[in-house]
């Protein structure tokens, strides 16, 4: 059976974080990625938050499995030629480097284009043509200046950045998105292109419904907000889910930090939610029977079930809420999903085998493919496949000694 990917090949520049994510998704989908490192360090995540002495670090197990590591020194000649080399032979190149770090070091895209028209080279930086296009950017700068910490938080807190890493994973899944497009085109015109995706542009796009709400407040408050008052710009809502169904996280036994359940109201859950919470007089009462009434009212009606949800632990809510109808969630902590094993059983979480930190978890491919199955494989250790891949691109013995001599890989 093929992968939706067999036969393309990406040259990932990558590092840390935003890039990796884009392109370990397509190695998942069944491409040939190869990760080109810097000799004798690699990717600065390999030794980055280490938890096992000498091995790499999770940072970096978890976000580059199924690739090939290749080290090369484009600063000599013949690590420069052989990056020529790969480009001649690579579908894709992703990149996300500093503003103009590939630039000074002669790889533009005119050049890339030179070697290979067919190429489709993707970037990732932190912003887009404008003012700050040259500044450097990192996963809360873009939670930041992409509309996503503003809107996150308390009424009367300061700004929160979310641990959903949205600037960085968040922007690779863009970028694959962009290539994926630029691939399909190239079927068609047979010619390369230009793939640019900002991370605050990739937060703004996950912030959208704020953009909406921004709007929206221009006519008036929002009434879905739990907010008092309201200024010029969206407020901070704290758990209110943001559309038109009123949502809040509701405390659960024992009481633990984590003890809590998400429960949505609709209009249809009222009268289910007051059976189970033992107030069937609110259910025709005209001060809570429709969800005009009970907008004014959200935080006492989320008081009433929430006395409810405290009798009984998270579990127990969300099975009788699903009983019912009721939309609701757990709290899950990283201990508590980390220890689902139906998680293991459909392979969102995977158990790998590395030859010098042991076993370790990685988190799977979270989209599936009828016929393209995800076949998981440990990430590579720094220039494992770097003789192979030279191999490949004709050098000899002796030349692939002498690049290692001259520290050109």
């Amino acid at each position: 059976m093929t992968k939706a990917l067999e036969g393309v090949r990406i040259l990932d520049m990558t590092h840390v974080q935003a890039g990796p994510t884009g392109t370990q998704l397509l190695a998942w989908l069944g491409a040939d990625v190869i990760k080109v490192e810097l000799p004798g360090r690699g990717d600065i995540t390999r030794g980055q938050l280490q938890d096992v002495k000498g091995a790499d670090s999770l940072y970096f197990t978890m976000l580059n499995s199924n690739k090939r590591s290749v080290t090369i020194n484009m600063k000599t000649p013949h690590g420069k030629a052989v990056l020529e080399e790969l480009v001649r032979r690579c579908d894709v190149i992703v990149e996300n480097f500093g503003p103009g770090v590939l630039d000074r070091a002669g790889f533009t895209w005119e050049r890339f284009q030179e070697l290979n028209p067919r190429i489709i080279y993707a970037s990732i930086k932190g912003f887009g043509p404008g003012p700050f296009v040259d500044c450097k950017a990192y996963e809360n700068v873009a939670q930041c200046m992409g509309g996503a910490a503003s809107t996150t938080g308390w009424e009367n807190g300061p700004p929160t950045v979310t641990g959903a890493q949205i600037g960085d994973s968040g922007t690779g899944v863009h970028c694959v998105v962009g290539i994926l497009g630029a691939l399909f085109q190239r079927e068609h015109t047979g010619k390369g292109q230009r793939v640019e995706v900002a991370m605050t542009d990739a937060v703004l796009n996950l912030c959208r419904v704020k953009m909406r709400d921004q709007q929206r407040l221009q006519r008036g408050p929002l009434a879905e907000y739990p907010n008092r008052e309201f200024g010029e710009a969206v407020p901070r809502a704290g758990n209110a889910s943001g559309g038109g169904q009123p949502g809040a996280a509701l405390r659960c036994a024992p009481g633990g930090p984590n003890d809590y359940v998400y429960v949505i109201i609709q209009p249809t859950c009222w009268a289910p939610l007051m059976k189970l919470c033992g107030r069937e007089e609110l259910i025709a009462d005209p001060a809570y029977a429709t969800p005009a009434a009970r907008l004014p009212k959200i935080p006492e009606c989320f008081s009433i079930i929430e006395k409810w949800t405290m009798t009984k632990t998270k579990m127990d809510v969300m099975a009788a809420l699903n009983e019912v109808d009721v939309p609701c969630g757990p709290i899950l902590s990283m201990k508590d999903i980390y220890e689902d094993r139906s998680l293991y059983a459909r392979n969102m979480l995977v158990e790998l085998d590395h030859p010098t930190r042991g076993r370790y978890v990685q988190v799977g491919m979270p989209i599936n493919l009828s016929d393209s199955p995800v076949e998981h494989r440990r990430a590579p250790l720094l220039g494992e496949h770097t003789d192979e891949i030279l191999g490949w691109l004709g050098y000899g013995e002796g030349e692939i000694k002498a690049m290692h001599d001259e520290g050109a890989v």
